[in-house]
């Protein structure tokens, strides 16, 4: 296969596995994002996350993560619903309502990944889906996937930003697609003006300490008082930024079948969580990213909010 050969086979198979777009990269370090996200982590907007302080040349230079790396595959997959939940609940992210992304996910990277060996021959190479020093965002815009808006999640003009971001970095040269370089947020503030938190300090800077996400799935001591009140029924993750954004009108529907949510879910409301038992909780959440929280903090989570 030439250069034009794999990338064509890359995309199509990409296309093929559910994939909603594809984009690549040279595999470089990533001179732009490297003083902002210093900048980032030296304000304290991550928090108690202190993994974000490690492997900061890794974070920055993907030959580090994968020795001789030429090209950065970025992928974005949907995980959009008009699944809903009772208006009476308490609420979980629409990410987490099916089986974990990552192993969803991650099964697609590594069969595409084994065929391209097989068209190729023996390559050197990693897939990432959110578990390793990689900024998928800065990857994604690089590639064309497109644009960060005032939220920080990455755009895209026709399907909005309900998507999954994730990674192959293998020591094969590709064609490379245009960074994306246009905002079409323009003068828009709705992700800005609906944070009840105001997590949001600047456009495209998020203090993750501030975020409700952060708070619900992130944080494993008692939540901070500055969320009192400002939860508006959260009990993991949040979707809200993402809800108010106009972009998102245009996203469609998921069709994959592992993302569809428990039964209780979309049936339960705030009294069947609140006497939601241990062993419940491991049925409902047996295959779900809900399990990063434990029984105990969703149950924190809702006794804060409903002190």
């Amino acid at each position: 296969m030439n250069i034009q050969q794999r990338t064509t086979f890359v995309k199509k198979r990409a296309k093929e596995l559910g994939f909603l777009n594809c984009g690549i990269s040279k595999a470089e370090f990533l001179e732009e994002e490297a003083p902002r996200f210093e900048a980032w982590l030296k304000k304290g907007f991550h928090g108690e996350l202190g993994y974000m302080e490690n492997h900061f040349d890794k974070r920055l230079d993907p030959t580090k993560l994968v020795p001789g790396a030429k090209s950065v595959i970025s992928f974005s997959f949907n995980y959009y619903t008009e699944n809903q939940q009772p208006e009476d609940s308490y609420k979980i992210s629409k990410y987490a309502y099916g089986k974990d992304y990552h192993f969803v996910v991650k099964d697609k990277l590594f069969q595409l990944f084994n065929e391209l060996q097989d068209e190729i021959g023996e390559i050197n190479g990693r897939v990432f889906v959110d578990s390793a020093p990689v900024l998928d965002r800065a990857w994604a815009k690089r590639s064309g996937l497109g644009w960060v808006g005032k939220n920080s999640n990455i755009l895209a003009k026709g399907t909005g930003s309900f998507f999954f971001l994730a990674e192959i970095i293998s020591d094969v040269e590709f064609e490379y697609d245009s960074p994306f370089k246009t905002d079409h947020c323009g003068s828009c503030t709705a992700c800005i003006d609906a944070c009840p938190t105001q997590a949001i300090e600047a456009p495209r800077t998020v203090n993750a300490s501030k975020c409700i996400s952060y708070a619900t799935i992130e944080l494993k001591n008692e939540i901070p008082a500055h969320f009192q009140d400002r939860m508006e029924d959260w009990m993991f993750g949040c979707d809200i930024c993402q809800d108010v954004c106009p972009w998102n009108r245009f996203s469609k529907p998921h069709q994959e079948r592992e993302f569809e949510p428990h039964p209780a879910i979309q049936s339960f409301k705030k009294k069947e969580w609140e006497e939601l038992s241990q062993e419940m909780f491991n049925e409902i959440f047996r295959k779900s990213a809900v399990k990063r929280t434990k029984y105990t903090g969703l149950m924190r989570n809702m006794k804060f909010i409903k002190p």
